[in-house]
């Protein structure tokens, strides 16, 4: 059982409970005042799943011993966000000298949205600041060289944040898009649709039961075992039109970004 969870492997069943009580914590119920019946049946029913993650195996091995002389090491990290949450999920691809490919999950995150009502928008752009927030401290920490990082999204709006030059942004959406910037160029962002994106697994959550047999959140999308030359994704122009409002364009601090 995950009774710590130092990598996110288990962040999306973990989310699940953190709604429950995000829900109830509005109530204020005191400690030994009893809650209502439907956050009861909610709670024990999360809690009865916990067994199930003792039968949760995953391969911890990034690098295959048949797999021989990698030559090529790539980050692939996605993102997403929905009402009720946000996160990111980063996988290592790496391919040796015959083009066999191996996929490993290296880590992911799972939050909850704040309380105070965000649009989802905000709240993409958060969790692809948090994607590269991740995948900076996995270069630090990784004792192998990482020849290209690529970080996914399905928010068409976070690409076009990115790729505005002109537009004036509120200090909210600045200073993430800025964070942004420091880390990364427009060119390493690709879009990709929601269909089988393992990131929404992050923003949504998942059973216990639905960790332990679907890989999906593990193992990534299929198409990361596929050669380059098979890899498709959809290209923005580089601005946008120019803001007819005057905005902050940044501010002196950048620090708080929902990590």
């Amino acid at each position: 059982m995950f009774r710590v969870n130092p990598l996110g492997i288990a962040a999306p069943f973990l989310l699940v409970g953190k709604k429950i009580l995000q829900d109830l914590c509005p109530m204020k119920r005191g400690w030994d005042e009893e809650i209502d019946e439907e956050f009861r049946e909610r709670w024990e029913n999360w809690r009865s799943q916990l067994s199930t993650l003792e039968r949760f195996s995953m391969d911890r091995c990034i690098k295959p011993v048949d797999l021989g002389t990698v030559v090529s090491r790539q980050l692939h990290s996605f993102s997403d966000a929905c009402s009720s949450g946000y996160g990111q999920v980063t996988y290592l691809r790496i391919e040796n000298g015959k083009g066999d490919l191996h996929c490993s999950f290296l880590m992911g995150k799972a939050r909850l949205a704040p309380v105070k009502p965000t649009t989802i928008p905000r709240l993409e752009l958060t969790a692809a600041t948090v994607s590269v927030q991740v995948g900076k401290m996995i270069r630090r920490e990784l004792d192998v060289p990482i020849d290209s990082e690529t970080f996914w999204t399905d928010s068409t709006t976070v690409l076009k944040y990115l790729r505005n030059e002109t537009r004036r942004f509120q200090v909210f959406v600045a200073n993430r898009v800025q964070a942004m910037r420091d880390e990364t160029v427009p060119t390493q962002w690709r879009f990709v649709n929601s269909k089988c994106y393992p990131a929404d697994d992050a923003s949504r959550g998942l059973k216990g039961c639905e960790l332990s047999t679907q890989q999906h959140w593990i193992r990534g999308p299929d198409f990361l075992r596929l050669p380059e030359s098979h890899l498709t994704w959809k290209k923005f122009p580089l601005t946008t039109r120019r803001s007819r409002r005057s905005m902050c364009t940044e501010s002196s601090s950048a620090k708080d970004l929902m990590f």
